[in-house]
């Protein structure tokens, strides 16, 4: 009995299926400049938000980085706002936004780079989850506090000297 023809035969996928399984999603990694206020900095993300659901995208997770000293002075900064835009669509998208950030005089730099592999998840609002996990910290350290026995300090062995002290007093 041959064993190619008993066996199932395995066939190559296509570039198009190969494509179909694969997970794929874009990352744009913009910098804003250091002296744009906080309330500004989220009116920037709200608007590239929307301007990428508008050119036919869905955005997977935002979030903004924080401000950070850049590798070297752009524009007369030394440090920038980071923020992370991952997002899918068509490709077709990322030039539309892209020409956005271009024309913009508060992006000083922006890149966006195709990933592929498991979707990033959404991550909550940093603000309302920095409180709350600062609180359930808080009661946690109170709990291991409460939960660690006390020292007797009877127990606690006495260095030499001591020890001789208290010998020569007990002799007299």
């Amino acid at each position: 009995m041959n064993r190619r023809s008993s066996s199932k035969s395995y066939e190559p996928k296509t570039l198009s299926e190969t494509m179909n399984d694969q997970h794929f999603y874009y990352e744009t990694m913009y910098i804003l400049r250091p002296d744009i206020a906080e309330d500004e900095v989220t009116n920037h993300i709200e608007k590239y938000n929307k301007l990428l659901e508008e050119f036919g995208g869905t955005i997977l997770d935002s979030q903004m980085r924080g401000k950070r000293r850049l590798a070297y002075q752009i524009a007369k900064h030394r440090e920038g706002i980071y923020v992370q835009l991952s997002h899918q669509g068509d490709g077709q998208h990322i030039s539309k936004i892209e020409k956005a950030m271009r024309l913009s005089e508060d992006v000083i730099r922006y890149m966006t780079v195709k990933q592929e592999g498991p979707l990033p998840t959404p991550r909550p609002s940093n603000k309302n989850t920095s409180q709350s996990e600062n609180k359930d910290d808080s009661e946690a350290k109170v709990e291991s506090k409460e939960k660690q026995p006390l020292k007797n300090t009877d127990d606690v062995a006495t260095s030499g000297k001591e020890d001789t002290k208290i010998k020569e007093n007990a002799e007299s």
